[in-house]
């Protein structure tokens, strides 16, 4: 078994706050329990706004910076993601799959070291 990472994916300016259906939601807590009851789920978080991000970078001399705002300049932005367990990396691209339809958005599957 490996784990991997499924990273739900959203065009800048998407707010799944406000564009998200209830039946979408409901596809989503489906889809958590579905997860749970197959033994694949080890995490699942959703992420507030790239508004809400601060990043720090370690200065040459050692100081550190603090910055307002997304670390990426990206068209797309990490919404949220799911930590699975799976046998192969097609379960995990399946379970994606169901991930996609739910979310309404692009999953990105990327298998941990």
């Amino acid at each position: 078994m490996a784990n991997y990472l499924l990273s739900v994916l959203r065009p800048n300016g998407d707010d799944p706050s406000t564009s998200l259906s209830e039946d979408s939601r409901r596809e989503i807590d489906t889809l958590n329990d579905e997860m749970t009851a197959a033994g694949i789920r080890v995490f699942v978080g959703g992420l507030h706004s790239p508004t809400s991000a601060q990043c720090v970078r370690c200065e040459n001399d050692g100081s550190t910076l603090l910055t307002e705002g997304p670390g990426l300049v990206a068209s797309d932005y990490l919404d949220g993601f799911w930590i699975l367990e799976c046998a192969t990396r097609g379960d995990a691209v399946m379970w994606a799959s169901k991930a996609s339809r739910a979310c309404r958005a692009r999953i990105e599957v990327r298998p941990f070291h």
